[in-house]
């Protein structure tokens, strides 16, 4: 153990590490100097101004800003949908091309308020549906104010009936008919019917006094939807013959609202 400390402690004191050490930087001289040679490197590096561009040095006389576009006070002062809302057509145009027309629609109620005045053929004869489905939900809608729920009867007896009388009028007229005319004629004279329907949430029909209007009613839509077939199909002298089955018809739907 004794030589073993010797050892060391000759090994420790000894010049070998600094020797080394300093052979080291000898030999760093002796293999070239790296370090130097880095040194000369990052001395000889070109200057950051090389790789910049002739035009990019020359464009100290440009006068725009960068990333701000110049305003335009034309541009901002109209907005970008404005021509786009004049250019679309009116609402009332868009719903004549669905077909709804509101004169026609007011004049053909008219025409079922007043059994009296003449109708039109030219206006009777179109095909409008708005004005029936119309009917045909308040008629469903008093009836259930009442306490009666027949919707579902509404419904298909206005389909059934429609079917019979456009068979009936076809074998009638000699120029024919159609089912959509048909059924709009009918629905337009169901108003009438409305009206009795909402006196039936009120009052109770279940007696005379309500057999006398419930008939009252069904004269006034049968005249109305007879006259108006008359006159759309020319049935002249036949208007007797029309307002019968169509009596028949209104009558179903008063025997809903009354009892």
């Amino acid at each position: 153990m004794s030589t073993m400390g010797e050892f060391d402690s000759d090994f420790y004191q000894s010049n070998y590490i600094i020797d080394n050490q300093q052979q080291g930087y000898d030999g760093a001289d002796a293999y070239g100097n790296p370090y130097g040679l880095i040194e000369q490197h990052s001395t000889e590096l070109p200057h950051p101004s090389a790789f910049v561009l002739p035009e990019m040095i020359t464009s100290s006389g440009y006068t725009g800003q960068f990333f701000q576009p110049t305003y335009n006070s034309d541009y901002y002062s109209q907005p970008a949908y404005a021509n786009g809302f004049d250019e679309e057509p009116p609402l009332l145009e868009d719903k004549l091309k669905l077909g709804i027309n509101f004169d026609h629609i007011w004049q053909k109620t008219l025409t079922v308020l007043n059994p009296m005045k003449p109708a039109d053929g030219s206006i009777m004869n179109e095909t409008d549906l708005t004005g029936p489905m119309l009917f045909c939900i308040a008629l469903g809608a008093t009836l259930l104010l009442a306490g009666k729920v027949q919707f579902g009867y509404v419904y298909g007896m206005s389909a059934i009936g429609c079917l019979g009388i456009h068979a009936l009028l076809n074998l009638m007229s000699p120029s024919g008919v159609s089912y959509g005319c048909v059924a709009s004629v009918l629905g337009y004279c169901l108003l009438p019917m409305v009206m009795l329907s909402s006196c039936a949430i009120f009052v109770s029909l279940q007696g005379t006094i309500g057999t006398i209007a419930a008939l009252i009613i069904i004269g006034w839509c049968s005249l109305s939807a007879s006259k108006i077939f008359s006159s759309a199909l020319t049935m002249e002298g036949q208007q007797l013959l029309v307002a019968y089955p169509c009596a028949l018809f209104y009558g179903l739907f008063a025997l809903l609202t009354v009892f």
